[in-house]
Parts: C-alpha cells; sequence; structure tokens
C-alpha cells in the first residue's frame, strides 16, 4: 500500500435541494488498500459511493482517479479502471452466470475490439475467483442471495478494475454467506472501498472511515477508530470491546443506551 494515491477526494460535497448529503469529504485511497465506510442510515455512505464510482458529480470539490480529475474522463475511461456492486445490482430473469458475468467486459469491448480470447480468459477467471464455474449455466432467477452477490463480484472481477467498490454487498445475506463474501473480496487483487452496517466486518479493513450526516468524522485503523467512546455518539450504544479465544479479530458488545 504505497505509491500515488489510485482515488482522491478534495472536498467532495453533494448538495440536493440545499441540502449536503455528501459534505466536504477529502480522501487519499492507497493502491491495494481496503477502506470500509460505516455510519448509520442516512449518512451519506450510498451517495459517497456513486461519487466515487463517478455516476454522481460533485457540486463542488473534485474527485481524482490516478491523478486525473474524474469530471474530465470518459465513462469508458472510469470504467476501465473501476468497478461498483451496488445494493440494487440485478440481471435480467433469463440470463444465465456466464451472460452475466460477460456484461464485465463491456468496457472493453468496441466496433474495434470485438469479443475474444482474452476476454473468454478474464470470465472464466472470475467464475474461478468466486467459486461459480460449475454453476456457469445456470439461470440466474435460481440462485440464492450469496449466489447473486458472488456473480455481482465475478462481473466486476471480469471488468478488471484496479479499484473495486461495493455498497453493502452482505446485505440480506447470513452470517456463513457474510463471512464468505469478506473473504473473497479481501483475496481479490483489487483497491477495495465498501460500505457496511455491521462494525465486526470493520474490523477486517485496513483503515475505516466513519460518517454522520454526510461528513467524515473519523479515518483510520479500525480499532483507533472504533472506540467506545465514538460508538456512543455516532450510533448511540453502549460498546465493549472483546478479545475472541480463536479469532483474529476482536468482538463488541452492544447495548442501546437507556
Amino acid at each position: 500500500m504505497s505509491g500515488a494515491p489510485v482515488l482522491e477526494l478534495v472536498g467532495a460535497t453533494r448538495r440536493v435541494q440545499g441540502r449536503d448529503l455528501v459534505s466536504e469529504v477529502s480522501l487519499s485511497l492507497r493502491k491495494g488498500e481496503m477502506l470500509g465506510v460505516i455510519g448509520p442510515n442516512g449518512s451519506g455512505k450510498s451517495t459517497l459511493l456513486n461519487m466515487m464510482a463517478g455516476l454522481l458529480r460533485p457540486t463542488s470539490g473534485e474527485i481524482r482517479l490516478e491523478g486525473q480529475p474524474m469530471a474530465r474522463l470518459r465513462r469508458r475511461q472510469i470504467a476501465q479502471r473501476l468497478a461498483m456492486v451496488s445494493q440494487a445490482a440485478d440481471c435480467g430473469e433469463r440470463i444465465s452466470v456466464r451472460d452475466a458475468v460477460e456484461l464485465g467486459r463491456t468496457p472493453w469491448l468496441g466496433p474495434f475490439r470485438p469479443w475474444g480470447g482474452r476476454d473468454d480468459e478474464a470470465v472464466e477467471a472470475a467464475l474461478l475467483a468466486v467459486g461459480m464455474e460449475q454453476m456457469a449455466a445456470r439461470d440466474w432467477s435460481t440462485l440464492s442471495g450469496g449466489e447473486r452477490q458472488r456473480v455481482h463480484i465475478a462481473r466486476a472481477h471480469a471488468q478488471a478494475p484496479q479499484i473495486l467498490l461495493l455498497d453493502e454487498p452482505t446485505n440480506h445475506l447470513d452470517v456463513h454467506h457474510q463471512i464468505a463474501i469478506l473473504d473473497l473480496v479481501s483475496q481479490l487483487p483489487v483497491t477495495t472501498v465498501i460500505a457496511l452496517h455491521d462494525m465486526h466486518q470493520a474490523l477486517r479493513c485496513d483503515r475505516v472511515m466513519v460518517m454522520q450526516s454526510g461528513r467524515c468524522v473519523a479515518l483510520g485503523a479500525p480499532l483507533d477508530i472504533l472506540t467506545p467512546a465514538l460508538i456512543r455518539e455516532i450510533f448511540a450504544v453502549d460498546a465493549q470491546l472483546i478479545a475472541h479465544p480463536a479469532g483474529r479479530w476482536p468482538l463488541f458488545a452492544f447495548q442501546r443506551l437507556a
């Protein structure tokens, strides 16, 4: 995690009808790191990720992708470097797993660049990376929630991005599949930004950004940032860290404030 930032936000603000959904966020994302973004509902996490993806433009401030202002880049240029898996990601009901993953190659295709061997290789590698190679012919509509998330990540993997953005990818999944998805993402050779609700999952990240009312109120190593005092202030709960006897990361014990 060294060298020039791969993604930078400089005072990035998104204002809608006079209200700041994201306010003056500055961040330098380093190559190879995993950044977790947490905060209460409505704190601006999804808006921030959509800005990072180039889907929403800042009202003020700037976002730079590999040192270039994102506003000056074409959508295809952005998609060749950055992929996003959103909460609402879905595919047509009459599409196979392989077809869904092949969509990730779209930014690399064009009139003078038809589908070829390198695209087949990218799709095969993506299916293998998420453990879905044996289900390539399956119909999308027959997949479980965890399997669908794996396919979305495979589609992003096939896109061959340097940066992967995920907006609450473990939402609505059971604990087993939550851990499986996070394990999968941590093994991909990309820089990752992942919006999360669960603070236990945030402990797995290299850095954590805590958002409140559209602002970044804390940024740093998880165990430095996720203190009982901050959790009480931002989430209105009492929290205590407990060492896990067999785990790499500690556990939080939460209690609602009286």
